[in-house]
């Protein structure tokens, strides 16, 4: 399932882009491939980033993989309920599931990320 109205990478984050505030998960497609989320290694709330910057790790009972910062900015808040719920991302990676938020640094760096067209056809190329 692809959203509507979000903004996503080929590494599978998505970013729900709110005036200077980026909200950031995984996509569906990616907690797919994961498989049963079992942990959530949250980023540091006042983390400087840049684009392409590691900064979470989700675990599952197949592998780990590294989430990283479809933007540059600063860590403004991180979904603390993951730390108890890591699941919330297999059930609702669209809403409850988000990770973490950033205050964006250069809105222009959006415009490199992919709509949910380009999103959807770059999935019919995996």
């Amino acid at each position: 399932m692809v959203v509507e109205g979000l903004a996503y990478t080929k590494e599978h984050e998505w970013v729900k882009i709110d005036g200077d505030e980026a909200i950031v998960g995984i996509t569906d497609y990616a907690q797919q491939m994961l498989g049963e989320i079992t942990y959530v290694e949250l980023p540091e709330i006042g983390k400087e980033v840049q684009t392409g910057d590691e900064l979470a790790v989700v675990e599952s009972s197949k592998a780990a993989s590294d989430v990283y910062a479809p933007l540059s900015g600063k860590v403004s808040e991180v979904n603390g309920e993951l730390e108890e719920k890591p699941e919330l991302i297999n059930s609702d990676c669209y809403k409850r599931g988000w990770i973490y938020k950033v205050t964006i640094k250069d809105k222009q760096e959006a415009e490199k990320l992919m709509d949910s067209r380009q999103y959807d056809e770059y999935l019919k190329g995996l």
